[in-house]
């Protein structure tokens, strides 16, 4: 086992070298703006490696976001703004004053008077300015699957949530309904030629609405079922991609091409890819 200190001293090192003058050339054009989209990438590539409770992938995944958080606190310290040391230094600092059950002597009785604490802490002793809205402690950067997610469980933590997983139930029925009425309106389905841009326009919008109330609702069913949504549907993808490639396989083997025509045959292989987990 490796030392922590000699082997994270050794990750700075690299990222140090590759951000100086004759450096890598491709690390030097980096900048924190350019590098958000690689931070959300590898979070979900861990997130992947952690469902495969697969050790070698987990660590490699996280070694990639190690890099990119070193990568990006480098890069301000460049700037003179902060550190990486400062940065090390001040989640330590949050980690202590937020846990005053387990480095003071704060009695607490549960997970939810943790939480508690944990709010109260950033308003009284770090000076965070309290919420106007218990929904504006919901970061507004969160992809949109997740941040509906954290909406719906904090507004229930104020009593507005559904009594009842039958309850979330029967209204995703009654969204698929809704749904299913305004994909009906659509011009271009109900057969009038040529619809009006402004009547397209309006019934697409209409689609629009009814569609993010249904996946609204099933965000709800997956809080009550206590699953989260986007690690749900990032296992679906995967799911769907092995069966795919099943079916692509089993095409190429006879010979056919992948087109609507050979729908039944592709379907018969997808059944196929069912049965082998």
């Amino acid at each position: 086992m490796q030392d922590t200190s000699a082997a994270f001293q050794g990750l700075y090192d690299i990222v140090r070298r590759l951000r100086s003058p004759g450096g890598c050339p491709w690390d030097l054009e980096q900048s924190p703006r350019s590098l958000r989209g690689d931070l959300i990438e590898e979070t979900y590539e861990c997130v992947e490696a952690i469902d495969e409770q697969a050790p070698e992938h987990i660590k490699e995944e996280l070694g990639d976001l190690f890099l990119l958080v070193t990568m990006l606190s480098y890069m301000h310290q460049e700037q003179g703004l902060f550190s990486v040391a400062d940065v090390l230094a001040g989640v330590s600092e949050k980690l202590i004053r937020r846990h005053p059950h387990v480095f003071g002597g704060l009695q607490v009785k549960d997970s939810q008077e943790v939480l508690d604490n944990w709010a109260r802490i950033k308003v009284e002793q770090e000076g965070r300015k309290p919420k106007d809205s218990l929904l504006d402690q919901v970061s507004q950067a969160l992809p949109p699957l997740d941040r509906a997610y954290k909406l719906q469980k904090q507004a229930a933590k104020a009593g507005f949530d559904w009594p009842c997983m039958e309850a979330v139930v029967r209204k995703i029925e009654e969204e698929l309904g809704e749904v299913t009425d305004a994909a009906a309106s659509l011009p271009r389905l109900a057969g009038d030629t040529p619809p009006s841009p402004g009547k397209l326009e309006s019934a697409a919008d209409a689609v629009e609405a009814e569609l993010g109330d249904l996946l609204f609702s099933m965000v709800n069913l997956c809080r009550f079922l206590k699953v989260e949504p986007s690690v749900a549907l990032q296992r679906t993808n995967g799911t769907f991609i092995k069966r795919f490639n099943y079916v692509e396989k089993r095409m190429a083997e006879l010979e056919q091409e992948m087109n609507q025509d050979n729908l039944p045959l592709m379907d018969g292989f997808w059944e196929e890819a069912k049965g082998n987990p």
